[in-house]
């Protein structure tokens, strides 16, 4: 038997009351209340989704609040639904030995977000790859440039609508 606790039916404003000890989480509210737009707590995760617009503030916010470390930048494509792409961002505490996910959701039409390298700069290489792979664009990033396909290659090759065998 574990300690997991797994918050039934999903909702937010109880997973925020529940872990309303959490320093993430008591930051967030403090400083940009309107950043959170849903939050999760499932076996022993906790993931916040936060406005794509305020996600650079919250970055900045977990930081100062004692997560240190940006484990990684991900991204998955939920073609056809919109918005389109999850951002993830996976953040560790080693002084406090928690992890917290932040998810930010961006559109089809304008795929793009805030680059958290200013607070991390260690996101640099993780944003490449996402713009890369599923192209997605972070504003203010400083050398956003493919870093795994050619400089040549023609699309995104990890969003669900590039063709199997490529571009021809």
């Amino acid at each position: 038997m574990t300690d997991t606790i797994q918050e039934p039916g999903h909702d937010k404003d109880a997973v925020l009351e529940a872990h309303a000890q959490n320093r993430a989480i008591a930051s967030l509210l403090s400083s940009i209340p309107d950043a959170i737009t849903d939050a999760k707590f499932d076996r022993n995760e906790l993931t916040l989704t936060i406005n794509k617009d305020q996600i650079r503030d919250a970055c900045r916010t977990v930081q100062s609040a004692g997560y240190n470390f940006l484990e990684d930048v991900t991204c998955v494509d939920w073609y056809p639904s919109e918005p389109r792409f999850q951002v993830t961002y996976h953040i560790l505490s080693h002084g406090l030995k928690e992890r917290i996910r932040l998810m930010a959701f961006v559109g089809s039409i304008d795929p793009s977000i805030d680059s958290i390298t200013p607070v991390w700069p260690s996101a640099n290489f993780y944003e490449r790859e996402v713009w890369d792979l599923f192209g997605v664009r972070f504003h203010g990033h400083p050398n956003l440039r493919r870093i795994m396909m050619p400089e040549e290659w023609n699309g995104h090759p990890l969003r669900k609508d590039y063709p199997v065998e490529g571009y021809r």
